[in-house]
């Protein structure tokens, strides 16, 4: 046995550039693994019937965490070095007996390889199930707002790379397991070139995206994954630890989804703004303050009082015209003015919601020291 263990650990050293390689560590827990193969072998040779546990005889001598060194293919390449040298050496070892001893190691060397693939499997199994419940916390943890630097080092233990854009996609959990909803989640992403973090939280799914250039086009990817109804993007956020803010959004447009039954599938949460303003969304209605609102303010009383006039006469120019006591040219480009300055185009419908919407809330919450218009 320790001819045949030392000449295998030879041949290794010689055949496998990865075990030269391998920290000396690592390289000790090889060869107590091959010595164990070859002192196992003998053991089964002296009584192949007896029931034993080649994977806890030969692999049990090394610590779980070798299967992250070792890879189950460079396991079958040792495996395979280790019978070729056993092999040349059968003449010597059981002269007379070659074909027998032949036959005993083929029969071997196809029970070593089930028990690799045994352990092998069992620490896949163990780590997805670790990274399941890493995964579902750090999901839970950006959900919260709760980001720190450590969450950053478990996202990358997930596999989670560098991004400049993040964003958290929800919609509603579709009606399988919720394990298998995750992995068909994960592999639709990989497919799209996407690194995903995501979670099932009771009835809502939530997917973090990173990589994702355009997120209408890379959500669509993922729709058919979702449960019917709504799935809502958030907006784009330039890391990992603020997609809390993406995930608040995201979520708030879900609640408020239902109010527009002709929404997009995927629709994104910033074109939700006035229902989310409407369902009490504190963040959707100091946006639409903040991005309508006060720009036509600040560029004085004109644009808002037509903005205004505009809207409620029924979207009509002439009708707007006759009370501004202008030309509708003159409306025709404050309108254009209007869109230019705030992104919403007054003669679309869904614009004309928001920016109706955003007037009211800017009175609302306009303060006595700021400038007053005229309307």
């Amino acid at each position: 046995m320790g001819a045949l263990a030392a000449a295998a650990i030879a041949r290794m050293d010689e055949a496998l550039p990865w075990y030269r390689g391998m920290p000396a560590e690592n390289r000790s827990w090889v060869n107590l693994v091959a010595q164990a193969g070859v002192a196992a072998f003998v053991e089964w040779f002296r009584a192949p019937d007896a029931p034993q546990a080649i994977s806890a005889d030969v692999f049990g001598t090394a610590p779980r965490e070798l299967t992250r060194s070792v890879t189950l293919q460079q396991t079958v390449e040792l495996v395979r070095v280790v019978i070729a040298v056993v092999e040349e050496q059968i003449e010597s070892i059981a002269p007379g007996d070659e074909a027998v001893m032949r036959e005993a190691v083929l029969r071997y060397s196809r029970e070593i390889a089930f028990a690799a693939a045994q352990v092998y499997a069992q620490a896949a199994e163990a780590r997805g199930a670790w990274d399941a419940r890493l995964e579902s916390l750090v999901v839970d943890a950006l959900l919260r707002g709760e980001a720190d630097d450590s969450l950053r080092s478990r996202a990358s233990a997930l596999g989670w790379g560098t991004h400049d854009s993040v964003v958290v996609v929800v919609g509603q959990t579709p009606d399988a397991e919720p394990e298998a909803v995750v992995d068909e989640i994960r592999r639709t992403a990989r497919a799209s070139h996407l690194d995903v973090l995501t979670g099932v939280q009771g009835d809502r799914l939530v997917a973090i995206l990173g990589g994702a250039g355009d997120s209408v086009r890379a959500t669509r990817h993922l729709v058919a994954q979702f449960g019917a109804g709504p799935v809502v993007i958030g907006p784009a956020v330039p890391d990992l630890l603020a997609a809390g803010l993406s995930a608040t959004a995201a979520v708030a447009g879900l609640l408020a989804a239902p109010a527009w039954p002709d929404a997009p599938r995927p629709v994104l949460a910033t074109d939700l703004l006035p229902e989310r303003a409407i369902a009490g969304d504190p963040l959707a209605r100091q946006q639409l303050v903040r991005d309508i609102y006060r720009p036509l303010v600040s560029s004085g009383t004109a644009l808002v009082e037509t903005a205004s006039a505009f809207l409620e006469q029924a979207s009509s120019l002439e009708a707007a015209a006759r009370l501004l006591f202008v030309h509708p040219n003159t409306v025709r480009y404050r309108l254009r003015r209007v869109a230019e300055i705030t992104g919403y185009t007054p003669t679309e419908p869904r614009d004309a919601f928001a920016l109706r919407l955003a007037l009211a809330l800017g009175r609302l919450e306009r303060s006595t020291d700021e400038p007053e218009p005229n309307l």
